[in-house]
């Protein structure tokens, strides 16, 4: 299960309530974003939730080719956007707290920690399978990239 599976909306009940729609609790689920995002939708919301779900569209579900919207695009957005805050050195709570901050999405911190286990477990395998192939350039991209995750 991709760690946009396990990423949720803060305060549910509210939102669902302001809406006076019920929707799933999936941040990136298909029927979350067509009612969140939807002009109707976000009118509907108070001024605070309204700015974060904006902030959360602009930055995650703003392609420039609109095509690319329903191609993992947001998804992608988002494991790059944890990515970062883990070589930036936040832990998991800590990327739990900034993401709840900045956008009103929730993870459990421990399914943080599996995201992040296993990418730093897949750049071990790139960098080793570029060892074996002799792309040196390749081998050094991913022992940086594993050794800023891991911290």
């Amino acid at each position: 299960m991709a760690i946009t599976d396990k990423v949720y909306l803060k305060n549910h009940r509210q939102i669902v309530s302001q809406l006076d729609v019920n929707i799933p609790k999936g941040a990136f689920s298909g029927a979350t974003m067509d009612v969140l995002y939807s002009g109707e939708g976000l009118a509907k919301l108070d001024d605070a939730t309204r700015d974060r779900l904006l902030d959360f569209a602009e930055d995650f579900l703003d392609p420039e080719n609109p095509d690319d919207l329903y191609t993992g695009y947001p998804e992608r957005q988002f494991v790059r956007y944890l990515l970062e805050l883990r070589a930036q050195g936040l832990g998991p709570d800590a990327i739990v707290d900034v993401m709840s901050d900045e956008y009103m999405l929730y993870a459990y911190p421990g399914d943080v920690l599996s995201f992040l286990d296993s990418a730093v477990r897949t750049l071990e395998a790139a960098e080793t399978l570029a060892e074996v192939d002799g792309d040196d350039e390749m081998e050094a991209k991913m022992r940086k990239a594993r050794k800023a995750l891991s911290g």
